[in-house]
């Protein structure tokens, strides 16, 4: 049955449940088997002759052909030893079959081109297919490592334009273009806080990071990592820092903070400055995480705030999304107080060109900490980010954000009077955060309330983060949404709201109903997880 939209009633759904199939398919909803259960191990998809008088030789060589005893050519190779002494255990199939699979397996993804994608703190927003094109130039897209830096000098000039962008963005001195992801980024950033109080005498005495209760879990990890110990800074009633709750734990052990601006709740911090002049007052750094850099591109530049290191995502603020087609990339930009330790490699300027600086030996006055990585970031990133900038300019990034925060505060003002906001008092940056008061003796939890969306063609929001919030449920639109795409999405999480505050609790507790697959016992899973896939019993007949 169809509404007069078009679309599927409640009676239409429960129609096709109740007509099953001898396949399992529903006319293009096809029941996907799993690989093993479609094809077996003792064939394959591909046949190749055994070639003729050949004799395999596991013995350690230089990869040369030579006659064996037996009058046959053996062949040499270097794997020592290693090589696969029995069957892999891994069915074979046709190409159709293959294609067909994966396909399918395709087709039943959530993304961003699929529809409204409202993870939280995540920003995953629509990525334009000019920068795809422009990432898939052969010069670009074809580009080794290992060539000779004379013959990839457009590529390293398009790395030092990116650069240019990100310092007059963020208003700071230098930026470390190698790490490969948002964390990694941190890590280089915090590298760089620790080799400046090494360069200072102090790496016995500064060992403290300070990180509030809000942050991103990468950020107390990274510290952990490179060997600081982690002070927790509390979070007040309205979600944000307060400097006076910073002074008090600063000391000469002190290293840095860790704050996540605007914040993990939604709100832009309103005393980072006074908290990065207490830092630097009390000989520490101030290191932002800058996963929530697109809600203030072109409004705010972090360095005019005082900090000192910022990562920042590139598949996030600048064109593609998580999951979005390949790896991230992850610069972290620095202040002049960290400049000279920012990690190799790094591009610098000659008479014939631009060129790697790959060891210490060359960096002339810098003191770099070290490299994060063998090479030198992600080429193909880059060309989106820089695409991204180039299409959209100053003025348009500007607007990103300023759209992003629009529709966020839409959001939040469409569904404030069904669903309960901890923190009223601010305005939602990029990001608008319910808590699950509301939710309250209705018998439904926040976990019921995500699946339900699942039946409503929606990817669920970020939950049960941030931390701080009780049964937190965070959305991030982004810019990338429609005023029709956002009604619609408001409407159908009113629709929901309702239901649960009607005490329909059977519309939730099993949910999701219509995706390929019912809700799993997730506890079950995680405390006894089937990681093998074993051929089920075979069902013998009354007979026997």
């Amino acid at each position: 049955m169809l509404n007069n939209q078009g679309r599927p009633t409640a009676a239409g759904a429960a129609g096709a449940q109740s007509h099953p199939t001898f396949t399992g398919n529903r006319a293009l909803m096809i029941e996907e088997a799993l690989l093993f259960e479609i094809g077996r191990a003792d064939v394959t998809g591909v046949d190749l002759d055994e070639p003729e008088g050949i004799a395999f030789s596991s013995e350690v060589g230089t990869g040369s052909r030579e006659e064996n005893a037996s009058g046959k050519r053996a062949f040499k190779h270097r794997l020592g030893g290693l090589e696969r002494k029995g069957a892999i255990g891994l069915v074979g199939l046709s190409e159709p079959e293959t294609m067909r699979h994966y396909v399918r397996l395709s087709q039943k993804n959530y993304g961003i081109d699929t529809g409204l994608f409202p993870l939280g703190s995540c920003t995953m927003k629509h990525n334009p297919r000019l920068n795809e094109k422009m990432a898939r130039l052969p010069g670009f897209a074809d580009v080794h490592p290992l060539q000779p830096q004379s013959t990839v000098q457009g590529a390293l000039e398009l790395v030092d334009e990116l650069a240019r962008w990100l310092l007059a963005l963020t208003g700071t001195e230098a930026v470390a273009m190698s790490p490969k992801a948002g964390a990694h980024g941190e890590l280089a950033g915090m590298m760089a806080i620790k080799a400046a109080i090494e360069a200072r005498g102090e790496a016995e005495t500064r060992r403290v990071v300070l990180v509030p209760e809000s942050a991103h879990g990468t950020n107390p990890a990274t510290a952990a990592l490179i060997g600081f110990v982690v002070k927790p800074v509390p979070a007040r009633a309205d979600g944000t820092v307060h400097v006076e709750d910073v002074r008090a734990l600063l000391g000469p052990d002190v290293a840095a903070i860790m704050l996540t601006n605007p914040n993990t709740c939604g709100i832009f911090e309103p005393q980072v400055v006074e908290i990065a002049a207490a830092m630097h007052a009390a000989g520490g750094y101030f290191y932002c995480d800058g996963a929530n850099f697109n809600a203030i591109v072109g409004k705010a530049r972090p360095g005019d705030l005082g900090i000192d290191a910022m990562h920042i995502n590139l598949h996030k603020t600048f064109s593609t999304p998580h999951g979005g087609g390949g790896p991230g990339a992850g610069p972290v930009v620095l202040s002049a107080r960290l400049a000279p330790f920012a990690p190799l490699p790094f591009l610098r300027r000659t008479e014939t060109g631009l060129e790697l600086v790959e060891d210490r030996a060359a960096a002339g006055e810098s003191r770099p900490f070290g490299r994060v990585t063998a090479f030198h970031g992600q080429m193909g990133m880059f060309v989106r980010a820089l695409a991204y900038m180039l299409s959209h300019g100053a003025d348009g990034m500007r607007q990103a954000s300023e759209d992003a925060v629009l529709n966020a505060n839409y959001i939040r003002a469409g569904l404030q009077d069904l669903m309960s906001v901890p923190f009223p008092d601010h305005p939602s940056m990029h990001e608008a955060l319910f808590d699950d008061a509301w939710l309250k003796d209705t018998g439904v939890t926040t976990l019921d309330f995500a699946k339900a969306m699942i039946d409503e063609g929606y990817h669920p929001m970020t939950m049960y983060f941030p931390l701080v919030v009780h049964g937190a449920m965070l959305i991030e639109p982004t810019e990338s949404e429609s005023r029709a795409a956002l009604d619609l999405f408001i409407m159908a999480l009113r629709d929901l709201a309702l239901r649960a505050k009607r005490g329909e609790t059977e519309r939730f507790a099993g949910a999701p109903f219509h995706a390929p697959r019912r809700r799993l016992d997730e506890t079950r899973a995680a405390r006894a997880p089937v990681l093998r896939w074993t051929p089920p019993e075979p069902v013998r007949d009354a007979a026997e």
